[in-house]
């Protein structure tokens, strides 16, 4: 058996389009799945699909709002209907809002909330059905090295990033017995257009970030085609509710 080997499964990957999603994208491709890039921008997804087309693979764009509950059915129901079945789900999608915790408006709170955590959960609950189904799934929920740390500028952030580390736990406990592994992946600081921003706002923090980190880099997107590959394949139907992060050794450095 070829523990790598993604051939003839289907990938849903939300924030798919670009940064760490599409990454993981690459990777889940190259592994031999076919992938459903599930985003809001429509020209971003083109361009990913194009690109995973352009490796050999089959790949979709599909136009989703995940902080709708019909829309993340609506998504489902297209991969399955386009490509026939759905044995992995990615939950990338997010956002951030970095401000000082009385600062933020209730409404953006919200927004952090259902955009990250929520949509997850919604997205979980559409797929399960469709595994079940194939006998089979692998579900990676994407963390944070917020889900480990506090930091006094990303309260809402940091509490979707921790909640998604509980609710991989809850799923992995209650859907083990359908085949269902759940785990989760916690990006360490990591060059997409996320952390641009962030290391324009916060003085210093490029070169605090170096220093921490025993591997003397920032991450890339495609530091994690790996661990998606592993977490969607059969070398790992024996690992489930973990949170694995893929930090270059940032929250083990002293």
């Amino acid at each position: 058996m070829d523990l790598c080997d993604l051939s003839g499964k289907v990938a849903v990957v939300t924030g798919g389009n670009g940064g760490i999603g599409l990454g993981m994208a690459r990777g889940l491709a190259e592994a031999g799945a076919a992938v459903v890039v599930a985003a809001r921008n429509r020209d971003k997804s083109a361009e990913a699909v194009a690109e995973l087309e352009g490796r050999g693979a089959r790949a979709l764009a599909v136009e989703v709002e995940v902080t709708s509950e019909a829309s993340c059915r609506a998504l489902v129901q297209t991969t399955l209907a386009e490509l026939g079945r759905l044995d992995i789900l990615v939950n990338n999608a997010g956002t951030n809002l970095r401000k000082q915790p009385q600062e933020y408006a209730l409404a953006e709170w919200h927004r952090i909330l259902e955009t990250n955590l929520t949509s997850a959960f919604m997205c979980c609950q559409a797929a399960y059905p469709a595994m079940v189904k194939a006998g089979a799934g692998k579900i990676i929920n994407i963390g944070s090295m917020m889900s480990i740390f506090g930091a006094s500028f990303t309260a809402p952030y940091a509490a979707t990033k921790g909640g998604m580390v509980q609710l991989t736990r809850a799923l992995a406990c209650a859907w083990a017995k359908d085949n269902i592994q759940v785990n989760a992946v916690l990006p360490g600081w990591i060059d997409t257009a996320l952390t641009v921003q962030g290391r324009r706002d916060i003085p210093g923090l490029e070169e605090r970030v170096v220093a921490r980190t025993p591997a003397g880099r920032w991450g890339h997107p495609d530091d994690f085609a790996g661990i998606a590959v592993f977490l969607a394949g059969p070398g790992s139907d024996f690992v489930t509710g973990t949170a694995i992060p893929v930090d270059g050794g940032y929250s083990v450095q002293g």
